[in-house]
């Protein structure tokens, strides 16, 4: 039953958050997913920014926090595998709800002009987030190593914490690139494929551990 609940929160989450996006995107003629970060999509005077913030992002966080919580009860007990679900939690599930009620200013203000502290509220949790998830991911990459049945799950965590934490950088360095956001879409996107593949590896049958 707990495999089950397990793979469904984290599932909801990923799904509510592509979702989102995508279809934000396309009631915004003048948004590119490329180009634009994704904070731009509920931004102040965004189309429907209110509805994409709170019915959107928001439980799409909720989402991530209630995942992390399972897994982290579900998995052995170590203090690196605990320290890196409560990054996850503070990191990618309060990150997101965050970032979702203190939204940027208008076009996400990327000459940072006299920024409304909702905009400073929302920089900081995003750089915050990124500084963080890809570090969590990594410290429970190591804690999985004594799991049973865990060669692959433990690489595809390393995988993705060298990914994301690759682009992290990378990002950082060119936040005026006309592809910051597809930059970001891959942080994101290896965060939450990361997340799809431990829902499919801790409610799977033969997992011994739980």
């Amino acid at each position: 039953m707990q495999k089950n609940i397990i793979f469904w929160i984290g599932n909801l989450g990923v799904l509510l958050f592509v979702f989102t996006t995508v279809i934000a995107g396309f009631f915004n003629p003048s948004y590119n997913h490329f180009s634009c970060f994704i904070s731009e999509l509920y931004a102040v005077d965004a189309p429907n920014a209110d509805l994409i913030r709170f019915y959107g992002y928001l439980p799409s966080g909720v989402f991530f926090i209630l995942f992390a919580l399972l897994a982290q009860k579900a998995t052995p007990k170590s203090r690196l595998k605990s320290m890196g679900f409560l990054g996850m939690i503070l990191g990618y599930g309060f990150g997101t709800i965050i970032c979702a009620i203190y939204n940027c200013d208008t076009g996400c203000n990327p000459k940072f002009i006299n920024p409304s502290l909702s905009q400073i509220i929302h920089n900081l949790m995003g750089m915050l987030t990124y500084l963080i998830v890809p570090f969590s991911i990594l410290l429970i990459a190591i804690a999985s190593r004594s799991w049973k049945n865990s060669f692959q799950y433990t690489l595809i965590s390393y995988i993705i914490f060298g990914i994301s934490f690759t682009f992290v950088v990378v990002l950082n360095l060119n936040l005026d690139s006309q592809y910051k956001g597809l930059i970001q879409r891959i942080i994101e996107g290896s965060i939450l494929f990361w997340i799809v593949y431990g829902e499919f590896y801790f409610s799977n049958k033969s997992y011994q551990q739980i």
